[in-house]
């Protein structure tokens, strides 16, 4: 039988901090300053920090982004430019983002309506949701699923459990 050396776990929590520090110590430093702006209401500032990142491929900065879109804070509203960058986050396993493109397709903003698409978003975003979070995404989300068929129902589940993330970069 081969024993096999392994690097204790605090060895391995401790590089994979570094790197992750090394590598995006700015990106996360101009998130939490567009994340402050947004808290001031200085959307615009907010806008201009967001936009960059999310270009980039931060899935916080692209949902943060589409929600400024959509309201029309610091950028005219447009929903369907809330729904691209909703997606391109959702895509990636933000589950907020999940979940507010989700409620686009059930309302047809941005998107055009589809229902199993919502049902879909909205199961992911439930399941990834915070604890804080889940209850209220579950009411959300069977609300929704109050409007489906049987047939529906079956598909959003199935396209969820089909749907796997997928990194920008």
């Amino acid at each position: 039988m081969r024993r096999y050396l392994l690097p204790r776990p605090s060895a391995v929590v401790t590089a994979i901090v570094l790197v992750a520090a090394a590598t995006g110590s700015a990106s996360a430093q101009s998130l939490n300053q567009g994340v402050s702006a947004l808290n001031r209401q200085d959307f615009q500032r907010a806008s201009r920090i967001f936009i960059p990142l999310a270009e980039h491929g931060n899935a916080s900065a692209q949902a943060y982004l589409g929600y400024l879109f959509q309201t029309g804070r610091g950028v005219p509203q447009n929903l369907t430019e809330a729904a691209m960058w909703y997606r391109r986050a959702a895509e990636q396993g933000d589950s907020l983002a999940q979940y507010s493109l989700g409620l686009l397709y059930d309302r047809g903003q941005g998107v055009p309506r589809d229902i199993v698409e919502a049902g879909k978003w909205l199961n992911l975003a439930t399941a990834a949701a915070p604890p804080a979070a889940r209850d209220a995404r579950q009411r959300i989300r069977d609300a929704v699923n109050g409007k489906m068929s049987r047939g529906e129902l079956a598909q959003a589940r199935l396209r969820a459990l089909e749907w796997a993330p997928t990194r920008e970069h």
